[in-house]
């Protein structure tokens, strides 16, 4: 019979560290936007969903960047789903990813599995980490839910046995979804029901992507003669299947630069995608026809895709394509989601056998038939009809505690989520503020002095925040939402505000001085950011009363008087602050010619904080605008490593150019376009 067991992952881990205590105002950096030069050529229906509700900004998620690349072995909460025939490893405190799923009958690993977790920066908020099946909601890119826990719990399969509901309350949309997977008996399949819910009144765009990691040594196969090729130069263009421009593409091997290959799968034919090795064995990935894309990931086999492989993993462990499956046929697009509505789906995933050598059409039939004899298309279908009989089943056993956002806005709403209950048990510190106001109708101010939480910013929240006391705590918060809305004007009204009242100005003016920015006036954000950053040192220094409040104030190495452990929460808030804000101001000052005022920001921050790789390459960066290139380029022949590097930034490259005509060592190539600076 199936089973579901915890188990004990080790493995060599980066800790995740703090998140960015500063709101994400700016303009979300993302990489999956076409240049609009390409749009007029589109079907109607992709062109429509291409411009519907692209995503704003990163609000209310915060962004994840406090992570690094010192790995050490660290224990990770596993749940085990097992038959006879397969074995699959669930992580439910990172997305639910499955980082395994294993063929017994053949001994066979059917995913790339990564043996370290290396977050890097390619989560739409930060951190993420490569291997295994990811499943992405929210909005064009991978999710903010990458290195986040979910929650998870045993219910009655279909079969009669057990499954394991995952579900999680995604923020940038504000949807619940589902995610339940389960092991028939005697079956080489895994089963997934994926559920994503609308309880608004009004429509929602939604996203979803299952993405799958497997060995580059592959052919992939997918159903189609077209593909729609999407690259970083953020030109897309629709190419045949399987060769294009001299090379047949279904190969990873044979692409030189990352690109995503979106296959245009016609209607009708069953949804399917398998990436077979030479010897005709591999993974196999096929649905319901609601999940009609299909794509294949490569990194190419340039310099940059390269390093980026070696950067996510260890040196030699083999490359990894990704072959995925979404709602859409391309990840450029949001699907709407009519109020008060669902849109569910079943995929099916498991070892697949056949001849990948030969004529695509000759090959593409001899690998459906082969799926159509071990899963059935019907069988498929007739498995989502009864999937669907128990998706609003109630949990059993409890086995992972995810966030309380889904508690609280259920406690705001009232609304009845059968089968995904978010409990008032799972409301943490992160929501307390809110619960308050909520139920008190006022934003408590924060303790000593902290950094402000995050802000929630849907239109109720906003509204509770515009009739609340109007204390700096919530012009402060009321401003971010008032901004996310769009509404600048007020929302800097709202910060000036909080700021004739403020003890702790900081926060403020660091929203001030992004406002400024925004608009143009760079004289006057950098002396807003030189203002914020010298009241941040005073409040991390001491409180009101003086006295020293954290550990690790900058440009100390001084402990608190907190207790120890709070001492150390609290010392590591104030090091994230500082370290968020003293970066944007560096950039801000170097903008406007301020060398002196950047280089005194540098000299502020804690000696850990200067040390790495991000600020070695800021500490580079200040060293050639004040004519010192020999020390700058001595900063590089030191040796740095940037971990929150952007995928597609090319900062590092444009600055070596500066210094010199030297070619880009190969450490430091992580150009993922051709033509890249």
């Amino acid at each position: 019979m199936t089973t579901i067991r915890r188990e004990v992952l080790t493995l060599p881990a980066a800790p995740l560290g703090p998140d960015n205590p500063l709101p994400p105002l700016r303009p979300l950096d993302e990489a999956h936007r076409i240049d609009a030069r390409d749009r007029a050529a589109l079907p109607r229906e992709m062109a429509r969903q291409v411009g519907y509700a692209p995503l704003r900004s990163l609000l209310p998620a915060p962004v994840r960047d406090g992570y690094g690349r010192v790995r050490e072995p660290r224990e990770f909460d596993a749940l085990v789903l097992e038959n006879d025939r397969l074995r699959a490893t669930v992580l439910p405190a990172l997305g639910g990813r499955v980082t395994s799923l294993f063929h017994k009958p053949t001994d066979r690993e059917l995913l790339y599995v990564n043996p370290v977790l290396q977050p890097a920066n390619f989560a739409l908020n930060g951190a993420w980490f490569s291997g295994g099946i990811e499943w992405n909601i929210g909005a064009t890119g991978h999710t903010t839910l990458s290195c986040s826990p979910v929650h998870a719990a045993r219910v009655p399969a279909p079969d009669g046995g057990e499954m394991l509901r995952l579900w999680e309350w995604e923020r940038l949309r504000d949807l619940p979804f589902q995610v339940d997977l389960w092991l028939p008996e005697g079956s080489d399949f895994l089963r997934v029901g994926v559920r994503i819910r609308n309880p608004h009144e009004r429509p929602v765009p939604t996203y979803w992507w299952s993405n799958i990691a497997v060995p580059e040594d592959r052919r992939v196969l997918a159903p189609a003669d077209e593909a729609w090729l999407f690259g970083y130069e953020r030109r897309l263009r629709r190419v045949p299947v399987p060769s294009y421009d001299g090379a047949d593409r279904t190969y990873p091997r044979n692409s030189a630069y990352a690109a995503d290959w979106f296959y245009e799968v016609p209607d009708g034919r069953r949804r399917w995608i398998a990436a077979l090795d030479a010897d005709g064995h591999g993974l196999v990935q096929t649905s319901t026809d609601v999940l009609r894309g299909r794509k294949l990931f490569v990194w190419g086999t340039g310099p940059g895709g390269r390093r980026w492989q070696e950067w996510l993993t260890e040196p030699g462990t083999g490359g990894y394509c990704e072959i995925q499956a979404g709602l859409a046929r391309t990840q450029l697009e949001h699907v709407k989601l009519e109020a008060e509505s669902e849109v569910s789906w079943l995929e099916a995933y498991g070892p697949l056998d056949a001849d990948p050598e030969g004529e695509w059409h000759g090959v593409l039939r001899g690998a459906e038939d082969r799926l159509e004899a071990a899963l059935p298309r019907a069988e498929v279908d007739a498995a989502y009809r009864e999937w669907l009989r128990h998706a609003d089943a109630d949990p059993g056993e409890r086995l992972a505690t995810g966030s309380g956002w889904g508690a609280l806005e259920v406690l705001r709403t009232g609304w009845k989520l059968p089968g995904t209950p978010f409990d008032e048990a799972t409301l943490g510190d992160e929501q307390l503020p809110w619960l308050h106001l909520l139920h008190a109708g006022s934003l408590p101010e924060p303790d000593h002095h902290a950094p402000p939480g995050g802000t929630l910013v849907a239109r109720p929240w906003r509204d509770m925040l515009e009739t609340a006391a109007a204390t700096p705590a919530a012009e402060y918060h009321l401003g971010v939402a008032q901004w996310h809305e769009g509404d600048r004007a007020q929302a800097v009204r709202s910060w000036e505000r909080g700021l004739d009242r403020a003890t702790a100005r900081w926060p403020l003016l660091r929203c001030l001085a992004v406002a400024d920015r925004e608009d143009g006036h760079d004289e006057r954000a950098a002396d807003r950011y030189a203002e914020a950053f010298d009241d941040l040192c005073a409040r991390a220094r001491g409180g009101a009363d003086g006295s020293s409040r954290t550990a690790g104030a900058p440009g100390t190495g001084e402990a608190g008087d907190l207790p120890e452990a709070a001492a150390a929460a609290d010392g590591a808030t104030w090091t994230a602050a500082t370290a968020a804000l003293g970066g944007e101001a560096i950039g801000a000052l170097l903008a406007v010619g301020r060398t002196a005022d950047a280089r005194s920001v540098w000299e502020r921050l804690p000696p850990a904080v200067r040390a790495r790789g991000r600020f070695r390459l800021t500490e580079a960066a200040l060293l050639a605008t004040e004519g010192r290139r020999e020390r700058a380029r001595a900063v590089f022949d030191e040796g740095f490593e940037v971990a929150d590097l952007r995928e597609g930034d090319e900062v590092i490259g444009r600055l070596w150019a500066a210094l010199g005509d030297e070619p880009l060592p190969a450490r430091y190539d992580f150009r993922m376009r051709p033509g890249g600076d």
